[in-house]
C-alpha cells in the first residue's frame, strides 16, 4: 500500500515552490563557475583622478563610485608612460616601456593575428613598435592557465600574436559584456575580460551642439588652465565624457551581475592616463600620470582607501598573484595583494617612475623625459632638449578633429593669463617657442597642480639632489638606454 505525504497547506507549497526554484537557479550558476576565478578589466581612455567620490567639482559618477565603496581605491594610483599604446603595454608586461619595447602609439589592429593583412603586418611602425619577443603579456600568461578572453574596441598594442584574445569584441557597451560572458559560460573555463570604455577620450561632447549635464560654472580648473568661459566649457564636456564612461561602468557590472559570476569575478577599474589638456596627457605631470584605480575581489573586504604608492605595473604580478598562476620572470611592479588583504605593514613603492620618449622607439633624437615622485615630492628629468622636440598628441592641440577648445583659448589670452601659456608653450615648444626645463621639482603638497619650478631654490636643494640620485639608480637598475644622468644636476 502505497503511504501518502499529508497535504500542505497552499502557502506552504508556494514556499517550496520558492525554494525549489532559488535552489535549481543557485545550482545552475553553481555549475557555470569556475573553481579558478574570473577576471574583468574596465580601462577608460584618458580619464585622470577625477571622480564624484573623490570631490571633483560638478561630476557625478554612481557607477564608479559603487566600485570604490565595494573595493579598494588607490588614491596614489600612477601610469608608467601617459599615453595609450605604451600604458596599455606597461599594463600587460609589468616592466617599463625602455624594457617592454613600446614607447609610441602603434596601430590598433582589433582582430585575430590571423586576419591581418600583409600591408597590416609589414606597417614600419607595427614592426618596429611592439613588445620584445623575450618578454611574457598577462594575456599569454592567462592563455596557458585555460582562460577564455575578450578585448572590447580596442588592441592597440603589438604584435597581436602577443595578446591571443579568443574575442575581439566591436561593441564596448553592457550587450557586448554580457554577450561575452554568455558565450564564454559555454566553454566551461574561467573567463577574461579586457573591457575598454573610450567614450572619455576626446571629441568629448560638444555642448554646442548636445545637452549636458555638468554645469562649466561648478567646475573647478587646474590652475594651469585659463579661466575662461571657453576653457570652462571644455573641462565641463571632459566630466561629461567621465559621466558617459560611467554609465558605461554601470551597465558591464549590471551585466556581470545578471551573468551570475560577480562572486567568482575580481574586477580591476583604472584610467590609461590623464586628458588631452598641458600637463596632462603625454606630460609626466600629476593630470597625466595619476588616475582612478579600483581594485575589487569577492573573498576581500570592500569599501577601503589606501594612500599607498602604486603604478599599473603592479596590475599583472597582482592578478597572477591572486589568480595562483606563475609570477612573471622579471616585473617592475609589485605584488599588491598584501595591501589588499590588509596585512600588518603591508607596503607598497617608496618612488614611482614615468617616463616619455618623444620620438617613440629607441634609439630615438627627440626629447627623453623621466620621471620619480614619492608621494610628495616629484623630480622630472630631461635630455636632448636642443632643438626642442616634443611630441604633441592631436587631441592636445586640434580643435576641428578633435574639439580641443583649450589649446588655441590658452594662445589667445596668453597675455591675460601668462603662466598658463608658459606652461602650454613648454608643452609644444616647436610651435610656440617655450623652453623646456631640464629639471623640474615639484612640491604636490603645497603646489599640487605643479606651478612653481623649486629646482634651483636653493632651500629644495636636499629634496633635488635625494631624488636625481634616486632616478639614477633607477636608470642603472632598468638598464635605460636612452639617457645619460651625470653624476650631479646641472645647474
Amino acid at each position: 500500500m502505497t503511504r501518502r505525504l499529508p497535504e500542505m497547506k497552499q502557502g506552504n507549497l508556494n514556499l517550496l515552490r520558492i525554494s525549489l526554484v532559488i535552489l535549481a537557479v543557485a545550482a545552475l550558476n553553481l555549475a557555470a563557475q569556475h573553481p579558478r576565478q574570473n577576471l574583468l578589466i574596465i580601462l577608460t581612455e584618458d580619464q585622470g583622478a577625477q571622480l564624484g567620490c573623490l570631490g571633483t567639482p560638478g561630476l557625478q559618477t554612481p557607477h564608479m563610485d559603487a566600485l570604490v565603496r565595494s573595493g579598494m581605491l588607490f588614491r596614489n594610483a600612477f601610469v608608467a608612460y601617459p599615453v595609450c599604446s605604451p600604458s596599455k603595454a606597461a599594463i600587460y608586461t609589468g616592466l617599463h616601456n625602455h624594457a617592454n619595447g613600446i614607447l609610441n602609439n602603434t596601430p590598433n589592429y582589433h582582430k585575430p593575428a590571423g586576419q591581418l593583412t600583409e600591408a597590416e603586418k609589414n606597417n614600419a611602425l607595427y614592426r618596429r613598435n611592439r613588445i620584445r619577443a623575450e618578454i611574457p603579456t598577462l594575456i599569454e600568461r592567462l592563455k596557458e592557465a585555460g582562460y577564455y578572453q575578450g578585448v572590447t574596441h580596442k588592441l592597440h598594442v603589438a604584435p597581436v600574436e602577443r595578446f591571443p584574445y579568443d574575442e575581439f569584441i566591436a561593441g564596448q557597451n553592457g550587450e557586448a559584456v554580457a554577450g561575452f560572458m554568455a558565450r564564454a559560460a559555454k566553454t566551461g573555463k574561467p573567463w577574461h575580460l579586457f573591457f575598454n570604455i573610450s567614450v572619455s577620450h576626446r571629441p568629448f561632447p560638444n555642448s554646442d551642439q548636445v545637452k549636458i549635464r555638468v554645469n562649466p560654472a561648478e567646475v573647478k580648473l587646474p590652475a594651469f588652465l585659463p579661466d575662461t568661459p571657453v576653457v570652462r566649457q571644455d573641462w565641463a564636456e571632459y566630466l561629461a565624457a567621465i559621466e558617459a564612461a560611467d554609465r558605461l561602468v554601470g551597465e558591464g557590472m549590471a551585466a556581470l551581475r545578471a551573468s551570475g559570476q560577480e562572486t567568482n569575478t575580481i574586477v580591476v577599474f583604472l584610467g590609461d592616463h590623464g586628458p588631452c589638456f598641458q600637463h596632462g596627457k603625454m606630460t609626466l605631470y600629476d593630470l597625466g600620470l595619476r588616475v582612478p584605480m579600483v581594485i575589487r575581489a569577492p573573498w576581500l573586504q570592500g569599501g577601503r582607501r589606501t594612500e599607498a604608492l602604486v603604478s599599473e605595473l603592479d596590475l599583472a604580478p597582482t592578478l597572477l598573484d591572486l589568480l595562483g598562476l606563475e609570477p612573471l620572470p622579471i616585473t617592475h611592479g609589485l605584488s599588491l595583494k598584501p595591501v589588499l588583504e590588509g596585512r600588518p605593514n603591508a607596503r607598497a613603492h617608496d618612488f614611482i617612475f614615468a617616463e616619455i620618449s618623444n620620438r617613440g622607439t629607441l634609439p630615438n633624437d627627440g626629447m627623453q623625459e623621466r620621471s620619480v615622485f614619492d608621494g610628495q615630492w616629484k623630480l622630472i628629468y630631461r635630455e636632448k632638449l636642443t632643438p626642442p622636440w616634443r611630441q604633441v598628441q592631436a587631441d592636445s592641440k586640434e580643435w576641428k578633429l578633435w574639439g580641443n577648445r583649450t589649446y588655441a583659448e590658452t594662445v589667445r589670452v596668453k597675455d591675460q593669463f601668462p603662466e598658463a601659456f608658459r606652461i602650454l608653450a613648454e608643452m609644444d615648444p616647436q610651435s610656440l617657442g617655450g623652453k623646456v626645463p631640464a629639471l623640474e621639482l615639484y612640491d604636490l603638497q603645497s603646489d599640487p597642480d605643479e606651478m612653481r619650478n623649486l629646482a634651483s631654490n636653493p632651500a629644495a636643494r636636499p629634496q633635488r639632489d635625494r631624488l636625481y640620485d634616486v632616478l639614477r639608480q633607477w636608470v642603472r637598475d632598468t638598464a635605460d638606454p636612452a639617457v645619460q644622468p651625470p653624476p650631479q644636476p646641472m645647474e
